[in-house]
């Protein structure tokens, strides 16, 4: 997702990201859920708005091959949440509960880690003060959601499956916020094509998550 965000706009990577929901369902479906029609129109016009978010309108636009690349890391990374939203509700938490899953998670992260900077030029050098600030109250906001979904998938009579569903949801609200700050402070122009692309996205992933 880092990835995806440093090539391409936010305004259409965010969206994508959060259908990551089409993702958990079809892994919930081959382990024995049943899907109904709505779940299936829905997850098909996820698909469909990927594409039309990915068409690009016009010719004179710059980095089409950054733009193109931005969008298959967004697939990539709604693989990856999709794929690790269903493990977790399905197997991990239940067996582990939420605070040995959030420490070995972020363990195993930091590992992998250590691994990448050592591989890359200057990636031990520290950033800047303002960038540490920026990157530490982002992190501290992703690990109060994933800690909020952990504690919540396991307290009091609230199943896992409507915990996932709920946190979802508000994912694919965030994902239109995205666009519309990368809009208004980043002056990201969208084509009309794109726009209906990232609102098919947005509507698909959002009743999908509703309907679950």
């Amino acid at each position: 997702m880092s990835k995806a965000f440093a090539l391409g706009k936010a305004s259409i990577v965010a969206p994508l990201v959060t259908s990551y929901g089409v993702v958990s369902t079809l892994l919930s479906w081959a382990g024995g859920e049943h899907i109904n029609l709505i779940q299936l129109l829905c997850i098909a016009l996820c698909v469909l708005g990927v594409v039309l978010s990915s068409i690009h309108s016009d010719p004179k636009v710059l980095h089409t091959t950054q733009a193109s690349s931005s969008i298959a890391y967004a697939l990539l990374a709604v693989l990856f949440y999709g794929a690790s939203f269903w493990l977790q509700g399905r197997f991990v938490l239940p067996a582990l509960g939420p605070v040995t899953m959030l420490w070995l998670a972020y363990l195993v992260g930091l590992m992998v880690l250590v691994v990448i900077v050592l591989r890359i030029e200057d990636g031990l050098k520290i950033p800047p003060l303002k960038n540490c600030l920026t990157l530490t109250g982002t992190s501290l906001m992703n690990l109060g959601g994933v800690s909020s979904f952990a504690w919540g998938a396991v307290a009091g009579s609230v199943s896992v499956v409507t915990v996932t569903v709920t946190v979802t949801v508000i994912n694919t609200l965030s994902g239109g916020i995205a666009a519309i700050l990368g809009y208004v402070f980043f002056k990201e122009r969208l084509a009309k094509v794109q726009v209906l692309g990232v609102v098919l996205v947005l509507v698909g992933a959002f009743v999908l998550h509703l309907k679950a």
